[in-house]
């Protein structure tokens, strides 16, 4: 289960009873680009202000650093949504049902750049994609480690195919919304913590917001 972090949230939203909302403002782009080579994730406090870095690995050990992540929502023109089961080489929730994509901005990349390289990497696929919020939460994943995670969420609209990384992905299929919810409702287990957060926000908090950037109605 996701932890409470804070119940503060920002004018423009509610309060989310797990997780904090920081804010519905496009998040401000790092200057410099990224060293391919490098595989370290951003530091951060709550308000999302750089502290550091640290290595993947290590920021999902024990209770989890908290760093700055992504994840994003893909819709195709029917107004379904692409979600993913994660691979079973995932150290964390292996084979659990997810959104779209998620993963994180290395030291000195771009955030949107960041969604785009993830976008490429795991689906095979290219779109425009439009940011609506960020938070904090916090889950433990049995005794192997934890998501500790200022998170920013995206959506973005997707005609074409799929070309799922087999390395990243063990499974993938569009679904409409109602049928997630039924499929949610009776699998929590089923699904990661974050993806079931980001939902429950998605389809209140920010409907209007989705429907007027990418005409889809949940």
């Amino acid at each position: 289960m996701a932890k409470v972090i804070s119940k503060k949230a920002d004018s423009n939203s509610r309060a989310y009873k797990r997780g904090l909302i920081i804010s519905g403002q496009k998040p401000k782009k790092p200057k410099s680009n990224i060293d391919p080579k490098q595989d370290l994730l951003i530091l951060v406090d709550e308000s999302d202000v750089e502290l550091g870095f640290k290595s993947k690995s290590e920021c999902h050990q024990g209770d989890g650093t908290l760093h700055r992540a992504f994840s994003v929502f893909i819709f195709n023109p029917s107004g379904e949504l692409l979600i993913q089961r994660r691979s079973r080489d995932k150290a964390l929730w292996d084979l659990h049902w997810s959104n779209s994509c998620c993963s994180h901005p290395h030291k000195n990349e771009q955030m949107e750049l960041a969604v785009k390289r993830r976008l490429k990497e795991e689906l095979g696929i290219e779109c425009p994609i439009h940011y609506l919020y960020k938070f904090v939460y916090h889950a433990k994943y049995k005794d192997v480690g934890s998501e500790h995670e200022l998170c920013h969420v995206y959506v973005g609209l997707f005609e074409g195919k799929i070309k799922a990384n087999p390395e990243e992905i063990d499974d993938w299929k569009f679904i409409k919304p109602v049928d997630l919810e039924e499929r949610i409702k009776n699998s929590q287990k089923d699904y990661t913590p974050w993806m079931k957060m980001e939902w429950e926000m998605l389809k209140t908090t920010y409907k209007k917001a989705i429907e007027d950037r990418i005409s889809v109605k949940l």
